[in-house]
């Protein structure tokens, strides 16, 4: 660890030198990475020089205990280094994650795609309600929202919502969604009270921009149609929604929320480039779970990673065996504990994996 943050620190102290250079302020773009780089290496320099001190400090002490000239004196320092020891502890396990490395993805937008699976009527229902805690949970963090797809149910909710989140790490906190969510409850559709298992599927796409992934325009079949709302209503007279299909993939996006049939274009490549990116990195994340057997960042879709019981009051996650009580706030938008905890989770596996290389 600690030759790991010298290497931190003199890339800090290069990374001070070069912001010093004149020349460097006629460079935006490499002023802009720079001063990027040195924001994310300062809270790690000013842990290593606190650990280097305390350290110091047990050390003066340990001469002092050892030379034992004055009983206070060696007393006051047994004392002091009793609680140095309990800080250093702390400390090394706070830098022992910030050495993680981060995921280049964490900091992308995301762009959710939640799909009535099994359950019919209630499955749709069901959608609609994970949306709406997606919503407000996007509220409390101060993304910025904006539907790209929507196909409404008749009974309510959808068979599928597909929407966009911009904000910051977005998609490091919602990754953790994507997989299978059941719930049991007795549907507003159900007249003999009985409890029904229904789900609904959650994928979550990194938002990638054309130099991460690149299309050949010649693969796209571009077609147009009349944009429509809940139950059949025409939203505009116009051609103005956009479907495409990228036809050595056989992927095909829709997308008829936007006015202007260029903006449905551009939302469609969106979602389009999304979603080529997202096939590589699924693979990726295949294989990195298999070499540290995680349970949390798996890469599976078809996985059944929620139960949401609400007789019971009852939200599992069943990728770290976590069972709260807590289903009203969590479907108004709290889902805050889960996903830190499967975060706290991940970031441990990642640790383990560092450890054994």
């Amino acid at each position: 660890m600690e030759e790991k943050l010298k290497q931190i620190k003199s890339r800090f102290e290069e990374v001070n030198a070069a912001m010093s250079d004149p020349a460097v302020f006629d460079d935006p773009d490499t002023y802009t990475e720079l001063t990027k780089e040195r924001s994310d290496l300062e809270e790690l320099v000013q842990d290593y020089d606190t650990w280097k001190d305390l350290k110091n400090r047990q050390e003066g002490n340990k001469e002092l205990i050892e030379m034992n000239e004055d009983a206070e004196i060696t007393e006051m320092a047994r004392e002091e280094n009793a609680e140095i020891k309990k800080e250093l502890g702390e400390l090394e396990e706070e830098i022992k994650m910030k050495l993680i490395p981060k995921d280049p993805e964490d900091s992308k937008n995301a762009i959710i795609e939640v799909r009535a699976g099994t359950g019919g009527d209630e499955a749709a229902i069901f959608a609609g309600d994970l949306f709406e805690m997606y919503r407000r949970y996007a509220d409390k963090q101060g993304w910025k929202m904006s539907i790209m797809s929507i196909a409404h149910s008749e009974k309510g909710g959808y068979k599928e919502i597909v929407f966009q989140l911009e904000g910051e790490e977005v998609f490091g906190k919602m990754k953790y969604e994507s997989g299978v969510h059941r719930v049991q409850r007795v549907p507003e559709t159900e007249s003999q009270g009985r409890v029904h298992t229904s789900a609904a599927t959650v994928a979550v796409l990194p938002e990638v921009e054309e130099v991460d992934i690149h299309i050949n325009p010649a693969d796209i079949r571009v077609d147009t149609f009349r944009a429509s709302g809940a139950g059949g209503q025409h939203v505009n007279k116009t051609d103005s929604a956009i479907r495409l299909t990228h036809e050595p993939s056989g992927i095909v996006v829709e997308c008829q929320e936007e006015r202007s049939q260029h903006q449905n274009k551009e939302k469609a490549m969106t979602m389009l480039r999304a979603k080529m990116y997202d096939i590589e990195l699924e693979e990726k994340q295949k294989e990195r779970a298999a070499e540290r057997k995680s349970q949390v960042s798996t890469g599976d879709r078809s996985a059944k990673i929620r139960t949401y019981n609400f007789p019971q009051g009852r939200f599992t996650d069943h990728r770290i065996n976590l069972t709260l009580y807590d289903l009203d706030n969590i479907m108004k938008g709290g889902i805050d504990e889960a996903i830190e905890a499967l975060r706290v989770q991940d970031n441990l596996e990642k640790l383990n994996a560092l450890a054994e290389d």
